[in-house]
């Protein structure tokens, strides 16, 4: 039973690493036709084989590593990065044996707050100013987004009375979560944005001013990996907001459309907003996100205790 568990979650690991490449052909096809122009098209048919071929050129370049740079944690990052956001996917409620557990939504709040040490650890490591700059933006903005990501999830916890994911598709089956607590599925959706880094809050890779931000010692093998780990994040964040606000069944196929239609908006944001300024961004999650979700926790708290009390 363990064995079958492990090859299942094996299977579907593959698939999510396959679907990334995918994500980023998508991603530059989008920002080709929004910019007016082709996006990737010499590689096989209209580009298909592009992604495969960027993996072979990143993984047989030549591995550099900063001479002044803390080996074991520069090397090490990127490789716990990928491995948190594919180890988070196990929250995923298939029905095919895999380790669909009852308290899912804690386990999606550490792997969450795991992703931190990964992003801190690889600009400081770097020994450079503009990684370690990157790195403490990227900390501090991933902290603050993740407080009015787990207040609204909280709220929707309240309404399943469920830490497991499952929980949300059995309670979704007459009316979707979106049209019941709609500002906060759109509060979730730029918490998310924020979350992975993506325009307009990629200050952790805010090329105008950080080069690269704390990714800037980081070539080849270490780039790769850094950068699967957040396309592996976003199609995470894609298929969580599924589950949660639009009533999805993992064996339906309009799962899968409603998940490629949330990542299509991830890329849509980035090939039409600018990037916020910092403290704006700031701002945004302390002074507004919070109080929204923390009054739609307290009036979500409340419904169901006036609902307790009138079933008593």
């Amino acid at each position: 039973m363990m064995f079958i568990s492990f090859l299942n979650f094996l299977i579907l690991i593959v698939c999510v690493l396959v679907s990334v490449a995918f994500v980023t052909l998508l991603e530059r096809k989008i920002l080709g036709y929004i910019q007016i122009r082709k996006g990737p098209n010499k590689v096989g048919f209209m580009g298909v084989l592009q992604p495969f071929a960027d993996a072979v050129k990143l993984f047989t370049k030549e591995q550099t590593v900063p001479t002044l740079s803390n080996f074991m944690p520069y090397y090490l990052s990127p490789i716990f990065s990928l491995f948190v956001a594919l180890i988070i996917w196990s929250i995923m409620p298939y029905d095919l044996g895999l380790i669909s557990f009852n308290t899912g939504v804690l386990f999606f709040l550490c792997c969450l707050s795991l992703g931190v040490y990964s992003t801190m650890s690889a600009g400081w490591s770097s020994n450079s100013k503009y990684s370690l700059l990157g790195s403490l933006r990227a900390v501090a903005q991933t902290i603050s987004y993740e407080v009015s990501l787990a207040l609204i999830l909280l709220s929707l916890i309240f309404l399943t009375e469920s830490f497991n994911v499952d929980t949300f598709k059995v309670y979704q089956e007459t009316i979707w979560f979106i049209w019941l607590t709609l500002p906060l599925s759109m509060l979730w959706l730029t918490s998310c944005l924020a979350e992975t880094n993506r325009t307009p809050f990629d200050f952790a890779e805010g090329e105008s001013e950080l080069v690269s931000g704390f990714n800037t010692e980081y070539s080849s093998g270490g780039f790769a990996l850094i950068f699967m780990a957040e396309y592996a994040s976003i199609l995470f964040m894609s298929a969580l907001f599924s589950i949660m606000f639009l009533g999805s069944d993992l064996v339906s196929i309009f799962f899968y459309f409603k998940l490629t239609f949330i990542a299509f908006i991830f890329i849509w944001v980035r090939g039409t907003l600018p990037r916020l300024r910092y403290d704006k961004l700031m701002y945004l999650a302390w002074k507004q996100f919070l109080p929204v979700a923390l009054n739609y926790l307290m009036f979500f708290m409340s419904f169901k205790m006036m609902c307790f009390c009138c079933f008593i």
